[in-house]
Parts: C-alpha cells; sequence; structure tokens
C-alpha cells in the first residue's frame, strides 16, 4: 500500500466517479482504475461497487475512506513543514466563491495573496447552487474553504468565519403604487411578485427567513441566477425583489425602498470543514481574509 493507491482510492470515492478522480488528480483514468484495483488486492477486499452509475464504497470502503483520509492529510502537513523549513509555502488551495458578490474585491484579493505566496496554485470554484452547494463541496472534501452566505444556524460539519453584511431594500417599478413611498414594513409586500434567488442562495434564504418570521406570506414568480439582473426584470415589469445597495446602484426605471420590520442583513462569511485542521496554504488565505475585512 502506498499513499498514490490511497489518494486515487480517495478522489474516487468523494468524486463519485472515476472519470472525474482521473481528472482530480491529474492522470488518466486507466491508471486510477488500476491503482484501486491493487490497492484491493492487498487488502484481500473489495472497496468500491463499480456496478451502479455512480461508484459507490463497499462496507469494506467505508471503512477505510477516513483512514485514508487522515493519511493524506498528515502528508499534507508533513510536506508543509518541510517547505516552511525551507521558507517557502507551497501547495493548492481551493476556493469556493459565490457567483455574484461586491462585498469582496476577489481578484484584489488573490492578488495580494499571491505577492506573499507565489508558490501556492489558488483554484477557484463558484457554485451553480448558491451557498448550500458550496457547503456540500466542503463536506465532500472537494473544497478546503469557501466564501459563504448563510444566515441562521451554521450547518453540521463546517465553521464559518463572518466577514461583513449588507442590507437588502425593496425594489419596484417607478410607476408601481408603492414607488412614491420611502419605506415600507414586511406586511405591506403580501401578495406581491417576487423575483428572486433559487432555493441554496443566501440572499433568498435570507427573504425567506425574514417573511417566515413576520408571517408575511411571500410568492416568487421569477427565479434569477444572477442578482444583477434583478433590476431590469423589475424594471420589464416582472415583479419587485430584494437587493443590496451596491446592486442597484442608480438603476433608471426604478425605485428603492427601505423595509422595515424585518431581519434582511445579507451576510457574508468564510467557511471551512469542522474537525479537520487546514492546510498551511489554506490557513494562510483564511489569514489573508481576516486581515482584508480587519478581522
Amino acid at each position: 500500500m502506498d499513499v498514490r493507491q490511497l489518494e486515487y482510492f480517495v478522489a474516487v470515492a468523494e468524486e463519485g466517479s472515476f472519470t472525474r478522480a482521473a481528472a482530480r488528480v491529474h492522470v488518466v483514468q486507466s491508471a486510477v482504475s488500476a491503482a484501486v484495483k491493487i490497492l484491493e488486492r492487498e487488502l484481500g477486499a473489495t472497496l468500491l461497487d463499480r456496478n451502479s452509475k455512480r461508484v459507490l464504497l463497499t462496507d469494506a470502503g467505508e471503512a477505510l475512506l477516513p483512514k485514508a483520509q487522515a493519511v493524506l492529510d498528515a502528508v499534507v502537513e508533513a510536506r508543509d513543514a518541510v517547505a516552511q523549513a525551507q521558507g517557502g509555502l507551497t501547495g493548492t488551495v481551493r476556493l469556493g466563491t459565490l457567483t455574484s458578490v461586491a462585498l469582496i474585491d476577489l481578484p484584489a484579493l488573490l492578488g495580494e495573496f499571491h505577492r506573499r505566496h507565489p508558490g501556492v496554485l489558488v483554484r477557484t470554484n463558484a457554485s451553480t447552487s448558491g451557498s448550500l452547494g458550496l457547503v456540500d463541496l466542503l463536506l465532500d472534501r472537494r473544497l478546503d474553504v469557501s466564501f459563504v452566505s448563510l444566515p441562521g444556524e451554521v450547518p453540521d460539519g463546517i465553521v464559518v468565519d463572518e466577514l461583513a453584511h449588507a442590507v437588502m431594500n425593496l425594489v419596484v417599478p417607478e410607476d408601481h403604487p408603492l414607488a412614491a413611498r420611502d419605506e415600507v414594513s414586511i406586511a405591506d409586500l403580501a401578495g406581491l411578485d417576487f423575483i428572486d434567488s433559487p432555493l441554496g442562495y443566501g440572499n433568498r434564504a435570507v427573504a425567506d427567513r425574514a417573511f417566515a418570521a413576520g408571517a408575511v406570506p411571500r410568492r416568487v414568480t421569477v427565479e434569477m441566477a444572477d442578482i444583477y439582473t434583478g433590476v431590469d426584470f423589475v424594471r420589464h415589469g416582472l415583479g419587485v425583489v430584494l437587493l443590496p445597495d451596491y446592486v442597484i446602484g442608480s438603476a433608471p426605471g426604478v425605485r428603492t425602498l427601505t423595509v422595515t420590520g424585518a431581519d434582511l442583513r445579507w451576510p457574508l462569511g468564510l467557511a471551512w470543514p469542522a474537525g479537520r485542521r487546514p492546510s498551511a496554504a489554506t490557513r494562510a488565505l483564511i489569514d489573508v481574509v481576516r486581515e482584508v475585512f480587519g478581522r
């Protein structure tokens, strides 16, 4: 048994596919398959069920996976220790990002990180299923750290360091009955047609929680993948939307109103898996993020 065999086995187990595992470890699929077969032969047990559409772990595979992950984590720590002793940090950080958020200048942050740690490769991944999708990737060990928006209770298995928040306001067409007002209560919004992000996105969760807390019914008639299109949807009469100021700007054809009687703070945080020590490269990125946000 060697480290590479364990690495390939863990990749297949976490990805649920030999093809995706091969892409992850940058080798041909046949090499991954051969290494796992050798590992199974050496252990005298079948580790993976290859008969399903998705590769699944057998009981023996389930027993091996956490041990193999712990071995790989120890190898990373050993490499980190040697790299730091030689005066340079190396490695790869898999960073999850939100598809649209302006509370952070990500290129500037990563540029600062690269100037400090040029030997570290950062791979970014924006989930199309929102913050809950990013949490799943963290729990599946497919991300090391991620920006998330998680109002309310933190899901089990992750740690979240809250960095900042934005307050969402109501955007209506300029000819809307509410357009003449500067503020409205959340109760005034019952029965309106709303534009919002799909379930799983942080801004959707903030709005859903606020309306539920006020016992105010809400109807979402249009879902948008990119919040920056929200104002355009409103302008063309498809409904109203809750958005932070940095998205709204000075857009023509719409009016912005403050909503009272509701908690519409949209949080931004940095999350990583609980119960597992981040690599030195990941800890260095966490430190830069905290520094940028004054944490």
